[in-house]
């Protein structure tokens, strides 16, 4: 009868370890089969934000210029205007029109533990409004909210048109109903957020328009106060939330900061070393944080990295990047995890002797059944 005991007392442990284990890696496994209908609810979210711009462009009587935007998303501006202030590609901002990029957004945001109900800080410049909008659709899908903070001026073929800047896709998203937060700040942007490289008229229009929004405004040209500002915007905007990620979207000053090491930072997620230099940029403020960062820069490296065509024509159907293989092939692992749980439990139930194995005042109680509704909630 002892004997009995003790191995009733070795396998119901078992049973209870596997629990633990089967439940911890079913709580941080990144990629759960819902999470593929997440990253396609990004990308739809981004195609209606796409079409929303292409029916407000006609209504405003904006043409497209078919040379430099043939999939007509209205997101790819002028090679030169008032508004530009550095060199661009073009190939890379067409690239970033794809609505796959917000499906890659959620990607990192869970590769990063970043959880429903949680906030996420973005630092955008006008110079990709593309990804600007792929990480709100993110944002949208994942149901967390997005504080963002935008610069007005932008590079060669951003939303450098005079006519059609980031705030008139804003006004345009936001009156579709599409928008889920206004930014809590904007900034002219350019060399220390004084708008350098823009032309006086277009700084003028910019902070009219700014002042008629009642949006707030940064113009601190101190690194150091620039980013500390920031910071605290991201803080209030949380309203208590935990801020999950930041997202750096093209090379903004007050994001970037002014050291060397920002040029080897790879595209995609970073855990930054926490040891750098207090207020060299907000990216790597946010690192000292222990708060991961997504770099969406440098396009090509990205693309390459996570098998997004380059420059398509026309723009792809949601679903089809490499990245949702990845996806594709994590959630198998996790079907696999749960059934072959279940499975395991289930023989040892089935051909462990009823005699052996102590009563419960709660058959819930059993660790057989833990794992099996954290699974099936």
């Amino acid at each position: 009868m002892a004997g009995k005991r003790k191995i009733s007392g070795i396998i119901i442990y078992g049973l209870a370890g596997l629990s633990l284990i089967s439940f911890l890696l079913a709580r941080f496994l990144p990629w759960k089969p819902e999470e593929l209908k997440t990253m396609l609810s990004a990308a739809t979210e981004m195609q209606a934000a796409i079409n929303f711009i292409r029916s407000y462009r006609e209504e405003k009587g904006l043409p497209f210029d078919l040379k430099t935007d043939p999939n007509q998303t209205g997101l790819i501006g002028l090679k030169w205007s008032a508004l530009t202030t550095t060199l661009g590609q073009l190939e890379a901002k067409r690239t970033t029109t794809n609505p796959d990029f917000a499906g890659l957004i959620v990607y990192l945001l869970r590769q990063a533990g970043v959880e429903r109900g949680q906030a996420v800080a973005i630092g955008a410049s006008s110079s990709f409004p593309a990804l600007i909008i792929a990480s709100l659709a993110a944002c949208k899908a994942l149901e967390i909210t997005p504080i963002y903070i935008v610069s007005l001026g932008a590079s060669q073929w951003g939303a450098n048109d005079p006519r059609f800047t980031w705030l008139d896709i804003q006004d345009c998203l936001e009156k579709a109903r599409w928008l889920p937060e206004l930014p809590v700040a904007l900034s002219l942007g350019g060399a220390r957020d004084k708008g350098t490289g823009l032309e006086p008229e277009a700084k003028e229009m910019l902070l009219r328009k700014i002042s008629q929004k009642g949006l707030k405004l940064i113009h601190e040209p101190d690194l150091e106060k620039n980013v500390a500002f920031r910071l605290n915007l991201y803080e209030t905007g949380a309203r208590g939330k935990r801020i999950g990620a930041f997202i750096n979207i093209g090379g903004g000053w007050a994001n970037m900061g002014e050291s060397e090491e920002i040029l080897r930072f790879p595209p995609g997620l970073n855990i930054i070393d926490r040891t750098a230099a207090p207020f060299q940029g907000v990216v790597w403020e946010m690192g000292r944080r222990r708060i991961p960062v997504i770099h969406l820069l440098y396009i090509k490296g990205l693309a390459e990295k996570y098998g997004l065509p380059w420059d398509p024509e026309p723009l792809p159907q949601p679903g089809q990047s490499e990245f949702y293989r990845l996806a594709r092939a994590s959630a198998r692992h996790f079907k696999l995890l749960a059934i072959t749980y279940l499975l395991i439990a289930s023989l040892s139930l089935l051909f462990f002797p009823k005699k052996m194995v102590p009563s419960y005042k709660k058959k819930w109680c059993h660790p057989t059944y833990s794992l099996f509704f954290h699974i099936n909630r």
